[in-house]
């Protein structure tokens, strides 16, 4: 049996394609989009990176058996596009209706006329067909001429989450223990958190404290990475963390030191906590760095990422997997700038800042630092054949951390099941700055660079585009 399919659009794809398809004149219009194809054991995603447009009366004319049809020389164009950058190809069109939507016969039939030839043109990637109303959406996938699958739902990838199925969806009855929850997002809103998978990178002191609130929120399945261990130094700051984890406590700090007996990993206390907040958690504890291929890889079907690491190389791939497979992200920190000379204490800030695909980019707002990007991915005999300095230990306190964790969490929580207001998606996005002893936060408004190579050329590109890994840093 064929893993279901299910369509990521970007924000501003969306709205595109809703302005189009929905002008206001209660008739047909039509579209292709080019999707790349992100295969996983989760399921199968087609990642929208092209849209189409066809002018009515040119490209969309009335139909020899149908009611509306793409002309032929507009479906070889798009084909031929879709092809020549290994893209799948989707026909668009849209029905009536606000919450339910489904293909006609005659749309059923001119799959079963046209999609074989386009399978031979695009010879590899799948062909198919979605029709959308208001917020619904169907699809019928050709992956080949004897196989066949339903689009199991589409997700809008922007500010916010929005989801859209075929037909009203009928949510499970929560948990009992999540009442209070409920009677804020609702049972439907319970039964999204339960289906999320959510990235953590970076199980210090702010992924901790994301690790245990997401948890007991009740999200389904989360993958925390990181490849640290925990010491004397970081354990007052890492949730959960006791003093066994150091050591055993049958086994003296001194021989324990002596014997070099690892500590504890950070991602298995993680782990713990989860597992400790909610037993039905689906959790992958990985011992690693994003910047090993095979680690990035295990967070490009995430629903949403939270980047608690704060290396430029951790910046650089992530900020990448956001862009490239359409997944919002939230990037969280908290910093104490000390003079390196005089040790004076510079600054103090909690930061939070949400990466939309293809709209908010760490690269576009000099966020990735090429100089200590270089810095990093040289070995350590470089640095030290370079006469590169160690960065000085800076202050850290677990509140600074829990003022980041808890501001990222909670604009993750409005932006998938939280109430909005209906002007939410139009709003200007801003990034924060917290300060202990300042009574407001400092707002900044993200710059966007459309010539960006990472939210702009890559945007939605998916597997058919490498990470910047380590392999090809």
């Amino acid at each position: 049996m064929s893993r279901p399919f299910s369509l990521r659009l970007p924000q501003d794809m969306w709205n595109s394609l809703q302005k189009h398809l929905f002008p206001g004149d209660d008739d047909e219009h039509g579209a292709v989009i080019g999707a790349s194809v992100v295969k996983t054991t989760r399921g199968n995603q087609l990642l929208g990176c092209e849209l189409f447009r066809a002018t009515d009366g040119i490209d969309y004319v009335p139909g020899k058996r149908g009611y509306r049809m793409l002309t032929a020389d507009f479906v070889r164009h798009c084909a031929l596009a879709c092809a020549n950058k290994q893209l799948a190809y989707l026909a668009v069109h849209n029905h009536s209706g606000v919450h339910k939507v489904a293909f006609s016969d005659d749309d059923m039939a001119s799959h079963r006329r046209g999609y074989p030839a386009l399978l031979d043109i695009l010879d590899g990637p799948p062909v198919g067909a979605l029709v959308f109303a208001r917020q619904a959406v169907a699809g019928d996938i050709w992956l080949s001429t004897t196989r066949q699958i339903e689009l199991e739902c589409a997700v809008i990838a922007g500010q916010s989450q929005q989801t859209l199925y075929p037909s009203p969806q009928r949510p499970a009855e929560s948990d009992s223990r999540y009442d209070r929850q409920v009677r804020l997002f609702g049972d439907r809103g319970q039964d999204i958190l339960a289906a999320q998978k959510v990235g953590i990178v970076g199980a210090g002191g702010a992924g901790s404290l994301i690790n245990e609130y997401l948890a007991r929120l009740g999200i389904g399945h989360l993958v925390v990475i990181d490849d640290d261990r925990v010491d004397p130094t970081n354990c007052p700051r890492l949730v959960g963390a006791r003093q066994s984890d150091l050591h055993p406590r049958w086994l003296p700090q001194t021989l324990a030191s002596f014997l070099r007996r690892p500590t504890k990993l950070k991602v298995d206390i993680a782990k713990r906590v989860a597992c400790n907040a909610n037993p039905l958690i689906r959790f992958n504890a990985v011992e690693g760095n994003v910047t090993e291929p095979s680690v990035a890889d295990q967070l490009v079907d995430c629903d949403a990422i939270f980047l608690a690491a704060d290396t430029m190389q951790a910046r650089l791939v992530v900020n990448a997997i956001c862009h490239q497979y359409l997944i919002p992200t939230w990037q969280v920190g908290a910093k104490v700038q000390v003079d390196k000379t005089s040790g004076d204490i510079d600054d103090v800030f909690s930061v939070v800042r949400q990466l939309v695909p293809g709209k908010t980019c760490l690269w576009c707002n000099q966020l990735v630092n090429p100089t200590t990007l270089a810095k990093e991915a040289a070995s350590s005999e470089q640095r030290a054949a370079q006469r590169y300095v160690d960065e000085v230990v800076t202050p850290s306190v677990i509140t600074l951390n829990a003022v980041s964790a808890a501001h990222a969490v909670n604009d993750y929580l409005f932006a998938i099941v939280g109430p909005r207001d209906n002007d939410y998606e139009t709003r200007e996005i801003y990034w924060t700055k917290h300060r202990p002893l300042e009574p407001e936060p400092d707002i900044e408004v993200p710059r966007q660079d459309r010539g960006c190579s990472q939210c702009n050329k890559s945007l939605g590109s998916g597997p058919l585009k490498r990470l910047p890994v380590r392999s090809v840093l």
